[in-house]
């Protein structure tokens, strides 16, 4: 038996999604334990390349049972059309994808913020994917957030997405001069995510805990790289969420004492997506060649991802902070 957490080293984007696939096979249960779908996965097997953003690489294997964490922030639609590409291409899924209740939503009122924050930084934006990562992880601390569990009921989700939408309104009216966004549009949104989750939502987090119990081999699954960490990395171009090892405990739902090692993943040189500090980065031709040959484009965004040399400074630090074992 091993509880395995899978971490990336550098900024991302360092094929984590290669060695879930990898260790798939010997798995019973493969969970996310943060992020959302900034991350993209790509695995090729015979030559098909399949990129994943909510759904563990780990569905890719032919047993293994793949939950979101509660730690995960879940945008519906991008599931959804991520699980119905899965199934066209051969892929079961019925069953084998579950959502924490306790997990909380992207709504359009995040995606819209996201995008017009960014764009009132200007020079100072972050370099977000513009896909509400952030502003959902906000309203989760401000404890406003619409969880995957009050979609199923009528009551409180009517409650939970008037009361968040009045609150954004106020921010992109007053801060941005944003038109408002209708109550209505949001309520139906999530009515139409409710109708898609409503089978899939499952406590993951009592899941995981009985596995452990039985003995079983998990994975759990990180998203984005240790220097992306809210706390760790390179703050505050970061992600919004904790990516480092110790996020998993919390983003699962694990005790610390029942992970038996820590995975640490690094290519031998360094990429980044988007803005924020990057030491040993390659600028003119070189960066370019070395992005070329190593089609370094971004899974979710295709944006060009920044080169660099291997930085070991950086390395030992995600050693230090993941306790990598292997």
């Amino acid at each position: 038996m091993a509880v395995r957490v899978l971490v990336g080293v550098q900024w991302g984007d360092e094929g984590k999604g290669k060695v879930v696939d990898y260790l798939g096979d010997e798995c019973t249960i493969i969970a996310r334990y943060g992020g959302g779908p900034n991350a993209g996965h790509t695995v090729v097997i015979d030559g098909k390349k399949t990129i994943l953003h909510h759904v563990p690489s780990g569905i890719l294997s032919p047993e293994p049972l793949c939950l979101l964490g509660n730690g995960v922030v879940v945008d519906v639609n991008i599931l959804r059309g991520e699980i119905e590409r899965l199934e066209a291409g051969g892929v079961p899924c019925d069953g084998r994808i579950l959502v924490s209740p306790r997990a909380h939503l992207i709504l359009s009122t995040h995606r819209t913020l996201d995008r017009v924050s960014e764009e009132a930084r200007g020079d100072q934006a972050i370099g977000t994917t513009g896909k509400g990562i952030g502003p959902a992880y906000g309203d989760k601390v401000l404890r406003r957030g619409v969880r995957v569990g009050d979609l199923l009921e009528a009551d409180t989700l009517v409650n939970r997405v008037t009361a968040e939408v009045e609150e954004m309104n106020h921010v992109l009216r007053g801060r941005y001069q944003h038109p408002p966004i209708d109550v209505a549009d949001v309520l139906a949104e999530a009515r139409e995510a409710a109708d898609f989750l409503r089978d899939r939502v499952a406590d993951t987090g009592s899941i995981l805990r009985n596995a452990i119990r039985r003995g079983e081999n998990v994975l759990l699954e990180g998203a984005q790289g240790t220097l992306l960490d809210l706390d760790h990395g390179t703050y505050p171009y970061a992600t919004s969420s904790s990516s480092t090892s110790g996020g998993a405990c919390t983003g699962a739902g694990i005790g610390p004492t029942t992970v038996d090692e820590v995975w640490g993943v690094a290519k031998a040189y360094c990429t980044r997506v988007g803005n924020g500090p990057f030491p040993s980065e390659m600028l003119g031709a070189d960066g370019d060649a070395l992005r070329e040959s190593g089609g370094e484009y971004g899974a979710t965004t295709g944006r060009p991802r920044r080169c660099g040399w291997f930085d070991a400074v950086a390395a030992r630090f995600a050693v230090d902070v993941n306790g990598i074992s292997r």
